[in-house]
């Protein structure tokens, strides 16, 4: 899953794609290195952000997405594989103004529900697939929410096997289960929360992983997210081993090498 930010704020600059031409060339671009999924919002999670009104974010998305509906039609009238797209919003109303020009889509939401009462209604209503992700709090109040008297993976565990439920109660049935790495948990939390990935399995559904550029590489090493990417390659590697089935990525490339490396190792192994 590759990603386009619609938006000045988001923490890696080098994903941040203003206009619709810009989103354009970065879809294009993603779409033939590989990428099974494009994901684009225009809210920034970054502590300190600047909150985005709704007909903001549809201000941001609006034309963006009209121009990517075009070269979708395009890709497959040339015979070209076209990229699910998954839109990155917590709002509902943006989800339905999203499929009015796209079509059916995949809901992205790092809220699970909780930000909008009326988003998992929408999305059972509308037959749309969804990833629902754990956090805690605001982005500028998450880093202060990080006591799990059970341990981390524990309290994920226990987040989705309730959100299971909820999905059912709303006829959502196609949906992703995203640990939220970075929201809401230490440092020390997210590397646990990586290493004990495989135990979410149980709950039988596909799990992304979003390690790519985020603090837990680039604070634990000293660098920058810049500087990230092959320390993210090695998180993406290990998420893969551990079960993730997406790995949401900054780098598309690169990300589709690890895959490919991955498998191959895989296969020998039998």
């Amino acid at each position: 899953m590759g990603i386009i930010n619609v938006n000045r704020e988001s923490f890696y600059e080098g994903s941040r794609r203003l206009g619709a031409e810009d989103v354009e060339k970065a879809f294009t671009k993603m779409a033939s290195e590989g990428a099974s999924i494009i994901d684009i919002g225009a809210c920034s999670t970054r502590p300190g952000s600047t909150p985005v009104t709704l007909e903001q974010e549809w201000e941001y998305l609006e034309e963006p997405l009209e121009r990517i509906s075009q070269v979708k039609s395009e890709m497959f009238c040339n015979g070209q594989e076209v990229p699910e797209i998954s839109i990155d919003t917590f709002r509902s109303e943006i989800a339905r103004r999203a499929c009015d020009i796209l079509g059916p889509i995949i809901v992205n939401d790092i809220s699970a529900g909780e930000d909008d009462p009326e988003m998992l209604e929408t999305v059972g209503d509308l037959g749309l697939s969804y990833i629902a992700m754990h956090k805690r709090g605001t982005p500028d109040t998450m880093q202060t929410l990080t006591d799990y008297p059970n341990g981390v993976v524990a309290e994920v565990k226990r987040y989705f096997e309730e959100f299971a439920e909820k999905a059912d109660r709303y006829g959502i049935e196609d949906w992703v289960l995203d640990p939220g790495f970075g929201f809401a948990k230490t440092l020390e939390q997210n590397y646990e929360l990586l290493e004990g990935l495989d135990e979410l399995q149980s709950l039988e559904r596909p799990i992304l992983a979003g390690v790519s550029r985020k603090s837990m590489i680039y604070k634990l090493l000293g660098i920058t997210p810049e500087e990230s990417l092959p320390a993210t390659c090695v998180l993406n590697y290990r998420a893969l081993q551990k079960g993730a089935a997406i790995l949401r990525v900054h780098d598309v490339k690169e990300a589709v090498q690890t895959v490919r490396l991955f498998e191959k190792s895989l296969n020998l192994r039998g």
